[in-house]
């Protein structure tokens, strides 16, 4: 048996010089956009800020609605 050979071996497939870890240079636009609006402290307000549009808007077609059903 050889050993000295089989150490020798070169796995330059592996090579982490050859990893591109760029991986914001790869996304799309969308992505981009997404990962801005809707991740981290900006991402919370959003949603928070859609959820509270989301409530003011269902209680004033709520009132609209019972304003005209009760107005007899």
């Amino acid at each position: 048996m050889d050993s000295e050979g089989a150490s020798s071996v070169q796995y330059d497939r592996w090579n982490e010089d050859n990893i591109n870890l760029n991986v914001e240079a790869s996304q799309s636009t969308v992505m981009r956009l997404y990962n801005r609006v809707c991740v981290g402290s900006t991402g919370m307000a959003v949603k928070v800020a859609g959820a509270l549009a989301a409530l003011v808007s269902i209680y004033i077609i709520g009132y609209v609605t019972g304003y005209y059903v009760h107005r007899c």
